[in-house]
């Protein structure tokens, strides 16, 4: 019989400690990336809702006929929308090509490019109102996200942000790392009990 102080159990071996799973480590996600996230999402969707709006603006403008010359502002406006929403993706692919966007500064300057072209040029004709008031919405949201990102980027976020998306990626490959053990654990201990018996 083992004693308290004793390791050994009633064969005279070391009994091993369990690992339970109560004692598994939970990693909390960071309010502050969670922000970070929910803001991108916003970016995203209003620069596909600027997509949309230059997209209806220069199929109008194309059909009339009247006015090539905004139909082509239009194309050039959603071409560059759609790299802010890749932008807002971080995709390496761009971020290793454009490191502008790297930095929240920049990415805001895009933005707000972007929601300047979508404003200009506007048709105020009493059958467009509906599309003069999708671009106004459009772009106010796109211009007030462009200078919540320069503000930020000038206080340095982006670069806070990066900091706590690399230790939240260290402390998951920790916790990764920590299971893969217990697994292993648990593996060498049914193998140490299978050659007991």
């Amino acid at each position: 019989m083992a004693r308290s102080g004793d390791p050994q159990g009633d064969g005279g071996e070391p009994v091993l400690p369990r690992a339970s799973s109560s004692t598994r480590l939970r990693s909390r996600p960071d309010p502050f990336l969670v922000v970070c996230r929910c803001f991108s999402v916003i970016t995203s969707l209003t620069a596909i809702l600027c997509i949309a709006v230059n997209v209806l603006s220069a199929v109008r403008s194309f059909k009339n006929g009247a006015d090539v010359f905004d139909g082509i502002f239009r194309c050039y406006a959603v071409v560059i929308a759609f790299f802010v929403v890749l932008a807002e993706t971080e995709w390496g692919f761009i971020i290793k090509f454009w490191k502008v966007l790297e930095y929240w500064a920049g990415r805001g300057m895009l933005q707000i490019f972007v929601a300047v072209m979508t404003r200009a040029f506007p048709d105020y004709t009493v059958r467009q109102q509906d599309l003069v008031l999708l671009q106004n919405i459009a772009s106010y949201m796109l211009l007030a996200c462009g200078v919540v990102y320069v503000f930020s980027g000038i206080l340095c976020i982006g670069f806070l942000k990066r900091s706590r998306q690399q230790k939240e990626i260290t402390r998951e490959q920790a916790v990764q790392d920590l299971e893969e053990l217990e697994r292993r654990r648990e593996e060498l201990e049914q193998l140490l009990l299978a050659e007991r018996v």
